[in-house]
């Protein structure tokens, strides 16, 4: 280990090149696909030695498995931010889910070549991260989850409602409308697409007033 990673400042740098490396990584992979993507590819990409790419990661599969984990922890983290904030301001349970559902979009947007694999890699079983995945999915999920069993604990949600399904479902409507909004449907603003979706959360869409 460098003396200097020690340091805060030194930290700080070892997170930045890190940083660094994980955009080089989900851009190139979500462009030519896991496989085809070189450790020297993702050093070039980045900006930096070879050898830096194995100082931080001891593999390249090291590297995806580790990204999977950053990037699913931000969204967990916009999740979890989008329903405290809306405790705090005195808010239903509705409308921490419809925080959380904007939360996911503005993640999504920021981050739509990340989202991509994400979803892809759900799909595939023969994966060294697999396990790994599933562990920071659950966590992404169990956000929603404690949002809906406290809607149910204080009568908001019903209770014969399947709280890990459902939330598996809420997180899955967001990611899958995202993704069709992000390929098919660019022209749409983020406002857009989240007041489709919040209606359709609130069940405001049978046409009934």
């Amino acid at each position: 280990m460098e003396r200097s990673s020690t340091t805060p400042a030194g930290s700080t740098r070892r997170e930045a090149t890190r940083q660094k490396l994980y955009e080089a990584a989900v851009t190139l992979i979500a462009e030519q696909g896991f496989s085809a993507t070189t450790v020297d590819e993702i050093a070039e990409r980045a900006g930096v030695a070879k050898g830096t790419v194995y100082y931080n990661f001891a593999s390249k599969s090291v590297l995806f498995e580790e990204l999977l984990r950053h990037g699913v922890g931000l969204l967990t983290a916009s999740l979890r931010e989008a329903a405290e904030g809306t405790a705090r301001a005195g808010g239903s349970r509705v409308d921490a889910l419809d925080a959380m559902v904007r939360a996911g979009l503005v993640f999504i947007d920021r981050y739509p070549a990340f989202t991509q694999l994400y979803v892809a890699e759900l799909w595939r079983t023969n994966r060294a991260w697999q396990s790994t995945l599933m562990v920071v999915r659950q966590e992404a999920v169990a956000v929603v989850e404690g949002v809906l069993r406290e809607g149910v604990a204080q009568g908001e949600f019903s209770d014969e409602i399947d709280v890990p399904l459902t939330a598996a479902a809420l997180v899955g409507m967001v990611l899958v409308a995202a993704l069709d909004w992000k390929s098919f449907q660019p022209e749409r603003s983020l406002d857009d697409v989240h007041a489709a979706l919040s209606r359709l959360l609130q069940g405001r869409v049978s046409g009934a007033r």
